[in-house]
Order: C-alpha cells, then structure tokens, then sequence
C-alpha cells in the first residue's frame, strides 16, 4: 500500500518533477510523485530511433490539440505532452540544448532574480554527465558527474558534415559545442542518449530516487490542490483521494496541466474563474498567460545518393533497425538521428541566435507518416524569440476535461519577416558547394515559392510546432501583476505551493526545452531546501560584430 502522506508532494513526473524528486530524497526528504501516465518500459519509449512513436501514441501523450490557429489559416496543431512515467523526457526528439547566457540574463533582467547566466550555469553543470565522443567539446564548461548523460551521435552519415561544412561556407562560424561558450555556428547536436537508450529524467532522476526507499509514486489524476488556512497541504485526485504533503505541494505537471490545476484551484484571473463557478483564492491574472512555443519549418530537399535514413524506411529495414538495437544497442536506432546543429543570427543588430536549424537526413514528418519522394533530407528551422503570445484557459471546471490552448501563432508582424528570412538562409546553406554531390532539387516549400506571399502562403500552411510550449505562470518579481510564482518558485499569494516547470520560464530560450526544464528542477530543489549553488564567472562568446553583421 502506497502512504499517502509525506514531506513534499510533487505534481508531474516529468523533466523538473523527477529532478526535484532526486535532490529532496537526497536530503533525506520524503516524497510522493503523483503521476497520471503509466510504465515508461518497453522498445518504443527506450529506443532512441522510434522517437516519433510514442508522442503519437494515446498510452503515452496527452493528446492535446490547439484552438484553430487564426494566423494558420485556422489549423489545429498537435501538442503533445509526455502521459509516462518520465513526461515529455520520455516521448521527445531528446535534443539537448542549454540555451542561450543571454536567455538567463533577460530572465534576471525581467524579475527573476537569481536566474541569470552566471546562477544556472552551475545548475547545469551539476546534472550533467557528459561525453563528447571523441568529437571536440568545450569541457570546462560541461558537467561530467550528474545524473543526465549527454552524448553526441557517431555522425557516420556524410550528410551531417556536408550540413556543418555548408553553414561555414556560407561565412557562419563553427562551434565545437552550442552548449559551451559560444552557441552560434555550426556544429554536432547533442542528445539525452547513453550507450543507445533515451535517457529520460526517469533513468537519470526517478529510477535512483525510487530506490532510496524515501519516494513512492502515486498513480492517478489530480483533480484540485488542498488548503488549510491558506496554506497547500496536499493533492486532491480525481475519485477523491487525498495526497498530503508535510512541507509544501510542488506543480511540474508542465505549462499546460501546471496553469490548469492552479485555476481549478481558486488561482488565477478572477474573471475568467468565477465564469466557470469557481471560488478565488488568489487573483493572479497570469496564470495560463504568456503561452509561449517555438514554431518550425521542415525544409526539404531531394537527395541525388540514396545515402540517407530512407533506406530503412520499409519492413525490412525497420526489423533490421530494430533488432540491431535490441541486441547491440547500436545502429540508426540508438540515436535521435539529429547529429548536426546550427544557431544563426536572422540580421545584423540582434546580439544572439534567433534561428535554430536541426537537420535530419531523411524528408519525413514529424509523426513519421509522410517519407517525401524516397531519398531526402531536411533542416528544421524557426525563430527562437517570437513576441507572439497565447494563453491557456479553462474549458471547464471538470478536472478531466483538457483545458484550450491557443498559441496565437505568427501574430506579431515580426514574425513573418523572421520567417521568410529563416526559409531563404537555409536554402542558402542547402545552395552550397557541400551539398553539390547530394542535392537534386527542394521538396518543401519547392523551388517556385520564392516571393513573399507565395512564402507567407507555405509557413501558413506547413509549419509545424516544435513542441516547446513554456511560459504560462511566469516567474518574475512579486510586485508584477502577471507573475505568478516569485523568484524561489512559490506561488505568489498562498503558502505552501510551488510550480516549477517550463510554465515558469519569463520567455522561451534559445533551443530545445528539455534541458532547461531540467535544470529549472534542479535549482527550485536548492530554493525548497534553503541552499544555492556559488555563481559562475565564466563568459560566453558574443560576435564582436553582431551590430553591424549577420554572420
């Protein structure tokens, strides 16, 4: 029988969840874990190259869709959160990316104060294992004795050099490691594998914490969370179970679920809770606000070689895949298959990367469902930093029912320019010397769009989430009126509460989110036990001519 009171209750077994789990049980906290997912085992979960399996599958994701997208054209798009024992780390493209100093710094620089680069980079460097392979790295930099194992792909494929050589033919840098001094430039990417397995924060956090004996999770959906006079003492799940916390309740059940059981919960706007008959405990207009996601654009160009992932790409191939893995956890399906980076800057004046490339050789979807005329390869790319904000809000008050999402995509007018800059550079770099023995012609958006409204008519039609949702109960300064959490995470306006998930971040950083969703775990357990990393005095490097140059 699972107790059903402890120290700390943490909502979400997620990326910041088992985090958190991992340094409490560590000090020698008990600990609940109310997770509503089921069982991360099995091949699809585990197996790095099945990724676009299990964030399509209803076992594993929440299924979540978004309100018709009125700058889309009025598409609903997927998102897609991890409903597993590991959340989102569990299902994801297992991309691991910092982000950029300069992100931290804006976050300081809005509220947060503590959360500059110099304060998270010690976090970093704590929950990491990293290897480079033999392949370069900025070690002094890196972590090498944390749970998380990064690594890096074996970049077999002549098409992972031939993208890294183009990008520096086209007069962009090189870096050895994004995830050390200097992000921008070309590179290899690194993933959350280790020796062929996704490590996910249930390998790296949960599965050790588990074992202590002081952690135990609770299967089942939480419905609203518990006060007594004024103060968080527990979770109330969905059937009527009570789960009750010594210390404090802690949200991490992601910027979806964390915004939505804070207004089931009496906290948030006032307005929009009384519509749906519930009692205000704290106005916090914030909460579910500020929805932020980085948004992409698969560009793709036929491959004149038939040298690329395409080859597996039938019965045959995928038992062949598949099987290798199982018995030597090597081969295509031991890594994301991202192994090739780029982050660029969109125009001379912007001090940081704002466009990210991840590039894949294969021309396929997300879902895994469309392989594009046989042999191919492909960039994802986007901005980073678009001001376009949505807002998460109640259907109902029926804890079971999703709440709507609406990201409000490509909304700012900037975003169009970013765009259409993002499409042209990438053909750019596709364009080069490097890709001359592999490149036959471009899929998407094909060769005749090149005007600004044929563009504007692709990105409208085929861009596709990243699946970075983040920002929807920002942390900032307790006089902020659309803060919800303050800088140590606490809910502003209750005792006892904590969230502490991407939903915290002030504004989506630069890249993947899994990394700094981690992290923001990692430094919320140091805020709930009283104790912080020293600060780091090391500097990243900025382009001495970003005012007056693009690259």
């Amino acid at each position: 029988m699972t107790r059903m009171i402890a120290d700390y209750v943490i909502v979400g077994a997620g990326s910041a969840g088992c985090a958190i789990a991992y340094r409490l049980v560590e000090a020698g906290k008990t600990v609940l874990v109310v997770e509503f997912g089921g069982t991360d085992a099995g091949p699809l979960i585990q197996m790095p190259g099945a990724l676009s399996f299990p964030m399509n599958m209803s076992r594993y994701d929440w299924g979540f869709r978004s309100e018709p997208e009125p700058h889309l054209g009025g598409r609903v798009l997927a998102t897609p959160r991890g409903k597993v024992i590991g959340g989102s780390s569990s299902i994801n493209g297992m991309v691991y990316v910092r982000g950029h100093a300069r992100d931290f710094d804006h976050w300081a620089d809005s509220g947060a104060a503590g959360w500059s680069f110099a304060d998270v980079l010690p976090y970093f460097k704590r929950m990491e294992n990293w290897t480079d392979g033999g392949h370069g790295g900025d070690p002094a930099w890196r972590g090498t004795d944390g749970p998380l194992h990064v690594s890096r792909g074996t970049r077999e494929n002549p098409l992972y050099r031939a993208f890294v050589e183009a990008g520096q033919q086209a007069g962009y840098p090189i870096t050895d490691d994004y995830n050390g001094a200097q992000q921008e430039g070309f590179g290899p990417m690194e993933q959350t594998v280790h020796r062929g397995r996704r490590w996910s924060a249930a390998n790296a956090y949960l599965k050790p914490a588990r074992a202590s004996g002081l952690l135990d999770v609770v299967r089942g959906l939480a419905a609203r969370i518990e006060f007594t006079e004024g103060r968080a003492t527990g979770v109330r799940l969905v059937g009527g179970q009570l789960v009750e916390a010594r210390a404090e309740v802690i949200l991490a059940a992601s910027s979806i679920n964390s915004p939505k059981l804070l207004m089931l919960s009496g906290i948030g706007p006032a307005a929009h809770l009384a519509d749906h008959g519930i009692e205000v405990r704290a106005d916090r207009p914030g909460v579910g606000q500020n929805l932020q996601d980085h948004l992409e654009m698969y560009i793709q160009m036929a491959a004149s070689q038939p040298i690329t992932l395409f080859r597996y790409w039938n019965l045959l191939g995928k038992a062949y895949v598949g099987a290798r893995w199982l018995l030597t956890r090597t081969g295509p399906g031991a890594t994301n298959n991202f192994e090739s980076a780029g982050f660029i800057r969109s125009r001379a004046g912007v001090d940081y990367p704002d466009l990210q490339f991840h590039f894949l050789p294969l021309a396929v979807r997300y879902d895994g469902k469309v392989a594009a005329e046989g042999h191919g390869f492909q960039a994802h790319v986007g901005p980073m930093r678009s001001a376009s904000r949505g807002a998460i809000t109640l259907r109902s008050s029926d804890p079971e029912e999703a709440p709507r999402i609406r990201f409000n995509y490509m909304s700012d007018p900037q975003d169009w320019v970013d765009f259409r800059t993002a499409i042209r550079l990438t053909r750019e770099i596709f364009a080069q010397e490097a890709f001359a023995p592999f490149r036959r012609h471009e899929i998407q958006p094909g060769e005749d769009v090149q005007s600004d409204a044929d563009l504007d008519e692709a990105i409208r039609q085929h861009t596709e989430s990243a699946y970075h949702p983040c920002g929807t109960c920002k942390m900032g300064a307790t006089d902020d009126p659309m803060a919800v959490v303050d800088p140590e995470c606490r809910v502003i306006g209750v005792d006892g509460l904590r969230v502490a998930d991407s939903s915290i971040f002030p504004r989506i950083t630069n890249g993947n989110l899994n990394g700094p969703s981690i992290m923001t775990g990692e430094k919320a357990a140091d805020h709930i036990l009283g104790r912080s990393l020293p600060r780091s005095n090391a500097r990243p490097w900025i382009h001495p001519d970003w005012q007056t140059r693009q690259r």
